[in-house]
């Protein structure tokens, strides 16, 4: 069973963005929300240098790394092809308008 935690309003992710959620003793996790309104959590760390993926751009279900343009898939935390490579992937929903977080 997984326990929420909310997070903020749908709203305050912009579209084709991402809000980082920090996390004292841990690795940072980056939520992101695409044109459709749908949103992920990916640890905030690109497989390859560790650029931060929270910086990327979103498109699709897909963000690409700002540091040397690797391509994450955001439902699974996949490298795309060539590259090879895992993201830690965080269960994520949006009820009532506002973003949780499982944990």
């Amino acid at each position: 069973m997984t326990d929420w935690k909310r997070i903020c309003p749908l709203e305050d992710i912009p579209r084709l963005g991402s809000r980082v959620v920090r996390r004292p003793g841990a690795s940072d996790i980056a939520i992101f929300r695409n044109a459709d309104d749908e949103v992920f959590a990916l640890h905030d760390k690109c497989p390859h240098k560790g650029g931060p993926l929270s910086q990327g751009i979103v498109h699709g279900r897909k963000v690409t790394c700002p540091l040397h343009g690797w391509n994450i898939g955001l439902e699974d935390g996949h490298v795309v092809a060539p590259d090879e490579g895992r993201c830690e992937r965080f269960e994520v929903k949006v009820e009532g308008g506002e973003v949780w977080l499982g944990v």
